[in-house]
């Protein structure tokens, strides 16, 4: 029969090619640098080929180490969401869930999702971290990450996209503009005006790209904001137009702000919004049980049925 490596063994190298140094590698894994040196040298005379290049003050993978240590990982991911599944049963969707949340999102849902959830899953933690979605997506790809909330991924990735509901995008301009007493705007009207967008890898940098190029708008790649509402206060200068996803709009715009909200006619302005997990994944039964719960809070918002 064919050699296999242990987990163990998979372990190490993975320590070892993200550490660089065989004593970091060995304390991470919480053995002595000996067993872990032993092992490496193991699996390299086993498998046929080196791994690892060790130069002083340096251990690096070989170009064949590269490939070995990926498939490595995926094969600990793999067994990580096995020991999750048989550990936790579904009365806490797995005790604990690393959420990754489009901060264009996530803040302006989860007070919504987060109290029920809680009172009927009282074990379940959530960690959350805010990020912008393309980070999230490679982070759930790689299995740094359970879970992410936000826009659905463009196709392509390795990852199965639930959707919860479809969210309204808005354009918001200043109240002084000729436009912002219209409440609608075909895009064309927007010829030569000024976009503000938040900075690449939020999808709304992706739509404001869209938009810009569907209607000859002026995209400052140079005012790129930080957030939602440094947008808004840019808008509020008179800086230019942006675009608002409608539960911030809801949650941060009053009426005594110095900013209309104008619907695009004719241009998809929405996003599909859900829960997105790595293909594959042992846990999905549990991310799914989760988009389930989390229908209530979109009944709420009145998002759901769209």
């Amino acid at each position: 029969m064919a050699f296999r490596p242990t987990h163990r063994q998979l372990e190490y190298a993975v320590a070892l090619a993200e550490t660089g140094h065989f004593g970091a590698a060995a304390r991470r894994c919480h053995v002595s640098q000996p067993t872990l040196s032993v092992q490496i040298a193991q699996l390299e005379a086993q498998l046929g080929a080196t791994l690892f290049d060790r130069t002083p003050g340096r251990v690096q993978p070989t170009a064949i180490g590269e490939r070995v240590i990926e498939a490595a990982r995926a094969v600990l991911l793999t067994l990580d969401d096995i020991v999750a599944v048989a550990a936790s049963g579904a009365r806490n969707l797995g005790g604990l869930i690393r959420l990754g949340v489009a901060p264009t999102f996530g803040p302006y849902f989860l007070p919504y999702l987060l109290p029920p959830l809680h009172a009927r899953y009282p074990a379940l933690q959530i960690y959350i971290k805010e990020e912008r979605p393309a980070a999230i997506l490679r982070e759930v790809v790689s299995g740094a990450l359970d879970c992410g909330l936000g826009p659905a991924p463009d196709s392509g990735h390795a990852v199965t996209f639930r959707r919860l509901c479809r969210e309204t995008i808005f354009l918001g301009v200043p109240k002084d503009h000729p436009l912002a007493s219209i409440g609608h705007v075909d895009p064309q009207a927007l010829r030569g005006e000024r976009l503000l967008t938040l900075g690449r890898g939020h999808h709304l940098f992706e739509r404001t790209r869209e938009l810009a190029a569907a209607c000859g708008a002026d995209m400052r790649e140079d005012y790129e904001g930080t957030s939602l509402d440094a947008l808004r206060q840019m808008v509020v200068m008179g800086m230019g137009m942006s675009l608002f996803p409608e539960l911030y709009a809801r949650s941060e715009f009053r009426m005594e702000d110095d900013i209309a909200l104008l619907t695009l006619d004719g241009w998809p302005a929405s996003r599909d919004m859900g829960y997105f997990w790595r293909a594959g994944n042992g846990r999905a039964a549990q991310f799914e049980e989760l988009a389930r719960e989390s229908e209530a809070a979109c009944v709420g918002l009145g998002l759901a049925s769209r």
